[in-house]
């Protein structure tokens, strides 16, 4: 008998559950560790943000449907790997934390065979003074809480523009090193789109403060594709998106702190501006989880495991190199650690040899460069494929990973909502390919042109809103669910 342990349960975490159970025979263990009673459908929680949504609208309990497929659920949070076990076991072992009522700060030892870290981000507000919702002076729409809150401040904002006030609303990043752009992206358009459809546009100026060098980077190093004929750009797609809404950019900016009512940071030319806010949305820098390793003897192994970030070491090449001679190989394509085999990093949780946007620095040393986003699309698709190796290493007697999903080899489709509404929301639908640009093969732009779109409408919207339901059945692993697509 074998026993998984997957560390997490968002999106690469719980695919990765849900394929195990599918494929492995019942005589094998399929063990679930996550801090949090419920799964969330982190895409929707900007739809949360201005109240189009409520939080039970983006989350479901997990215990449910854990124990209705028959995987062990601990609502716990991972504390430390032994994967070389301990001095009285060879089998190596996970120490977790119990989060769950009854027996919350209750330490259990777990054993395993093999072990998927899919933890996801630890959100980094402590990285820039002031910032967050939780002490800070700043909102966020992270989880679901968070977006509930910022809507019940959002509604506030609307209060005082619908009794006169002029209001000034900042969204974007808090960290000049910031990831998920997208998800600010979507946020600013959203509260935009709100406030233009309750007729209270002309009282609010909306900022969008943001670490990318220009519009339509999303930490992807910007998209080049072919429309109606002529090569155009996401820069210049998302530039005239701007200007049709009136939103005023700032681009290339760190954080350096937020005090009640304002921001202060510097800019890529080494500006130092001061920006005054009556509701500000910024997005977290992320890290890794504090997991910790030792090996059987007790020796702090941790820096073997995990790279300085805390995120996950895998089969990636982490040789430090100049851009120039970046290359689509050195991504992962297993997601095994390269020390200990039967231990994978999945989504957020693994460490990525470098970023996907050219690095930028002020004179003075300040890094301003978007990390490269690994959510959403590629974070399911790490989670099955990984799943499908490990099953195939349990019941095939595979000696190594047999499936691949590196991101400089995969397409990816975003549908980056501007506006809810049936009849006047819009939604900004993109593909790429590869997410990771491939400058061997694809010379020219680094991605293919021919499967690299992009275009806003209404349309894009119906399928934002229909990919949420259809991703929530498919999370619930109701009749049908492994018929769709990560």
């Amino acid at each position: 008998m074998a026993r998984v342990v997957v560390l997490g349960a968002g999106i690469s975490g719980h695919t990765a559950a849900l394929h195990l159970r599918r494929k492995l025979r019942r005589e094998h263990e399929v063990v679930v560790v996550s801090p949090n009673a419920d799964y969330n459908w982190i895409p929707s929680n900007i739809w949360v943000g201005v109240g189009r949504m409520t939080s039970q609208q983006v989350t479901f309990p997990l215990a449910p449907v854990y124990r209705r497929k028959k995987i062990d659920f601990r609502q716990a949070r991972a504390v430390s790997i032994r994967p070389e076990g301990t001095g009285s076991s060879g089998r190596p072992t996970v120490e977790i934390e119990y989060t769950l009522p009854g027996r919350a700060g209750e330490l259990e030892q777990v054993e395993y065979d093999y072990l998927i870290n899919a933890t996801g981000p630890k959100l980094n507000f402590a990285a820039t003074p002031g910032l967050g919702p939780d002490g800070g002076h700043s909102l966020s729409v992270c989880t679901a809480d968070h977006a509930a809150e910022t809507a019940v401040r959002f509604a506030e904002v609307i209060a005082k523009l619908e009794a006169g006030e002029r209001q000034r609303l900042v969204i974007g990043v808090g960290h000049g090193m910031c990831t998920c752009e997208g998800a600010a992206f979507e946020y600013a358009f959203n509260v935009e789109h709100e406030l233009r459809t309750r007729g209270l546009r002309d009282r609010a100026e909306v900022i969008y403060l943001t670490n990318e060098h220009e519009l339509g980077d999303f930490g992807v190093g910007g998209m080049t594709f072919e429309q109606n004929g002529f090569v155009t750009n996401s820069q210049l797609w998302t530039e005239s998106l701007f200007r049709e809404r009136d939103v005023t950019a700032i681009v290339g900016a760190h954080v350096q702190r937020v005090e009640e009512g304002k921001i202060f940071y510097e800019t890529l030319q080494g500006e130092e501006g001061v920006l005054e806010f009556d509701f500000a949305m910024l997005l977290p820098p992320f890290k890794g989880q504090d997991l910790h390793a030792f090996d059987r003897s007790g020796q702090d192994i941790t820096d073997v495991l995990f790279a300085p970030n805390g995120f996950l070491k895998v089969d990636a090449d982490y040789t430090p190199k100049p851009y120039e001679d970046w290359r689509a190989s050195d991504w992962p394509s297993t997601y095994a650690n390269p020390t200990y085999g039967n231990v994978f990093g999945v989504g957020i949780a693994f460490a990525p040899p470098h970023q996907i946007s050219r690095p930028r620095k002020t004179a003075g040393g300040t890094v301003i460069t978007p990390a490269p986003p690994r959510t959403g699309m590629p974070s399911g698709l790490m989670g099955r494929q990984v799943a499908l190796s490990i099953v195939d290493m349990i019941q095939a007697g595979a000696t190594a990973p047999t499936r691949t999903a590196s991101m400089s080899s995969m397409g990816a489709a975003c549908v980056a909502s501007a506006g809810a509404g049936v009849f006047k929301g819009t939604a900004a639908s993109m593909t790429m390919f590869p997410v990771v640009p491939d400058r061997e093969s694809y010379p020219e732009h680094g991605r293919s042109l021919q499967d690299t779109t992009g275009e806003i409408g209404l349309a894009g919207h119906w399928v934002k809103h229909f990919l949420h339901y259809m991703f929530i059945y498919k999370a619930k692993a109701l009749p049908g669910w492994s018929l769709i697509p990560e």
